[in-house]
């Protein structure tokens, strides 16, 4: 079974998926991604030694943030009420990575998958920018859709 590109009218042109037939359903969209960081800057932003303030503070608010703007960043993307957002992190000392999770839920027509990754990378961007003082070589990696429910496709979750 093919699946067909939503955001292209018959003659190939961008539009915006029309979802006012979609029933209202409870949606739900996690997301996450990694940044690997050097040893001095894992130590500066555990011990809250970053001049800039508290990373991961402000990376959480970036976040939340991020995704209420995601349909002015995203072309074609539906503005959503957002129902709940939440931006949590892991830091994985030997590995010297953090990585960002993102949850976000609402109840409408379009699911929040765009919204849960856009807050992500916001996130992560902002960890990039507080820290890039200490050290520019940060890496932000596996940026994807943990999982998603609700809607007419049903459940997802990332096997990978």
């Amino acid at each position: 079974m093919e699946k067909e590109l939503t955001h292209f009218d018959e003659n190939g042109n961008a539009v915006m998926v029309d979802v006012s037939e979609k029933n209202i359903t409870s949606r739900t969209a996690v997301a996450r991604g990694t940044i690997c960081v050097d040893q001095k800057i894992m130590e500066a932003v555990e011990n809250h030694r970053v001049k800039k303030g508290d990373v991961l503070g402000v990376a959480r608010i970036a976040g939340i943030m991020g995704v209420k703007q995601t349909s002015s960043l995203i072309p074609l993307c539906h503005p959503l009420s957002v129902t709940k957002c939440s931006v949590d992190f892991e830091l994985n000392r030997r590995a010297n990575e953090i990585t960002v999770f993102c949850t976000v839920k609402t109840d409408g027509k379009t699911g929040v998958e765009m919204e849960a990754l856009t807050g992500v990378q916001v996130a992560l961007l902002t960890i990039y920018d507080m820290c890039k003082a200490i050290d520019k070589r940060m890496v932000m990696k596996d940026i994807h859709l943990v999982s998603k429910s609700g809607g007419k496709s049903g459940d997802f979750s990332y096997e990978g």
